[in-house]
């Protein structure tokens, strides 16, 4: 079961015991992502992220990891547009070491100017990195385009200018802004128990004070828009997109399961015509990014650009199809079951059980069972879910991107996509 606490400052604690494990995850959230950040902030978070395991007042970068080698752990973080997260996951009988260095570097980063300027290469490595991989660019490219405007339209990454310019005293003072103890969640699961845990969390978060926290989110305003982006390259990679239900709108079960049944696994609709059938693609599939106040739904692929019209006009077909009402309980039945064996069955790793309580807490303010979400999925009815793709399915919607070798006169419009 999950437990809850709430500390004096605001900070969230949560945890949910399971027993039969050897070992425990544990996570150190904070409700802040790049689309909290100005655009010249635009990178902050991950930068942070980055730079938090570069040192401490008590551990240098290189104590750290041997640290963590010693007890046999994982450390990570992540950075999302709306979180950025800190965990290790380490065995029953070193969690409190793996606690106490977490709390470590959560707390006592010291982002010293001689770090910063080394990971300043590393980040801006990574930011070409992806401008080098046209799949992983290709949406960048389309959140720049679909939310343009909208602080959701920013990278992750940052841009090389606004990583060029981050330094010691606007890190510290971002920090001072946007890391307030209403925003901070830590999430155990694993082998734990609530009370300890809390003993071993709670003296040192209980000291940092409430700040006044920025708050930069405003939903974005999505319109029809294209952009293309030439490039030399063997393929035409494209992302589609359009609107869909936001993290906490009940409709979101209705929309995964569209996800699934269009272009969430290999016996999918987009999938079976496109590679299968025909053999035009070796990836295609479709999306689903879900955020607290808005979602998009997309679909990508990379084809030649001699079968990119042909590509296109099944793509617009199948999306015809399910608008249309073509839709069984039969095809229905078997996305739902596909759903609940990802979920089930990621739910026995003890890192996705720590992210769910997380996300849970921070989404929804409370944990939703299992028994909950299953009900609510498989209420789901084949008009539903139609009804449901009529609305997203419109023109004003729209956002197209390509990147490779082909001319912007190439893609269809919106209208003629969708009609």
């Amino acid at each position: 079961m999950v437990q809850k606490t709430v500390l004096d400052n605001g900070i969230r604690i949560v945890t949910e015991p399971l027993p039969y494990l050897y070992s425990a995850s544990v996570g150190i959230w904070v409700d802040n992502g790049s689309r909290d950040e100005a655009p010249e902030e635009n990178g902050m978070s991950h930068f942070i992220e980055h730079m938090i395991f570069k040192g401490t007042r008590h551990r240098t970068a290189l104590e750290i990891a041997k640290e963590m080698d010693a007890i046999g752990g994982m450390s990570n973080a992540f950075t999302s547009k709306e979180q950025t997260c800190f965990y290790n996951r380490v065995l029953e009988n070193h969690l409190e070491q793996g606690v106490e260095i977490l709390l470590d570097i959560f707390l006592n980063s010291l982002f010293d100017p001689e770090e910063l300027e080394r990971e300043r290469l590393v980040v801006l490595q990574e930011i070409s990195m992806v401008e080098d991989t046209p799949d992983e660019y290709t949406h960048v490219l389309l959140g720049e385009t679909a939310y343009t405007g909208n602080p959701l339209a920013q990278p992750i990454l940052g841009t090389p200018e606004t990583v060029q310019a981050l330094n010691q005293e606007r890190i510290l003072d971002y920090l001072g802004r946007a890391y307030g103890p209403e925003k901070i969640l830590v999430a155990a699961a694993g082998k734990v128990e609530h009370e300890d845990f809390l003993k071993l969390v709670a003296p040192a978060l209980e000291t940092i004070r409430p700040l006044t926290s920025s708050n930069n989110r405003h939903s974005p305003i999505l319109s029809s828009r294209s952009k293309v982006v030439p490039k030399d390259l063997e393929q035409v990679h494209l992302a589609w997109a359009t609107w869909a239900p936001a993290a906490t709108d009940q409709r979101r079960y209705a929309g995964t399961l569209l996800n699934v049944i269009m272009g969430g696994n290999m016996s999918s609709r987009l999938f079976q015509e496109v590679r299968e059938k025909r053999g035009l693609a070796y990836t295609i599939y479709s999306f689903l990014s879900s955020y607290r106040d808005i979602g998009m739904w997309g679909i990508y692929t990379a084809v030649a650009k001699e079968t990119l019209q042909e590509t296109l006009q099944l793509i617009s077909q199948e999306l015809r199809k399910i608008k249309n009402g073509e839709l069984s309980s039969t095809e229905l039945t078997a996305a739902k079951e596909f759903v609940k064996g990802g979920f089930l069955l990621g739910a026995e790793s003890s890192d996705n059980r720590m992210t769910r309580i997380a996300k849970n807490e921070i989404t929804f303010g409370r944990d939703l069972p299992f028994e909950e979400i299953l009900e609510d999925l498989n209420k789901v009815t084949p008009e539903e879910v139609v009804a449901l793709a009529e609305e997203m399915l419109r023109p004003e919607h729209f956002s197209l991107v390509s990147l490779g070798p082909v001319e912007e006169e190439a893609l269809p419009s919106p209208v003629n996509f969708l009609s």
